[in-house]
């Protein structure tokens, strides 16, 4: 798997919402109701991140999530950031 250009980066990133890249990670804060929706969320990333075997770093504020991610072997982002990116993304109802 190779890391993804700038350009290539840029250009999925128009498919994500609320996503941005800080540092070389693809990063999101996700705000929820209250502490325990935050955690439900936190259950279903991970159980796609075990399927993907692809696990993002995770940072709970009471209500708001943050999750980060890259393709550390890779040295950037890859295919598999994007994918995990996406499917958080389902799963807080974008």
């Amino acid at each position: 798997m190779h890391a993804f250009s700038k350009d290539e980066i840029a250009s999925r990133l128009l498919a994500l919402t609320g996503w941005f890249v800080e540092g070389g990670e693809l990063t999101r804060t996700f705000t929820f109701k209250d502490f325990r929706a935050a955690l439900a969320f936190v259950n279903r990333v991970g159980g796609q991140a075990e399927e993907a075997q692809h696990h993002p770093d995770i940072d709970i504020r009471y209500n708001r999530v943050r999750l980060r991610l890259v393709t550390h072997d890779a040295g950037g982002l890859t295919e598999k950031d994007f994918d995990l990116a996406a499917a958080a993304g389902r799963l807080a109802g974008d």
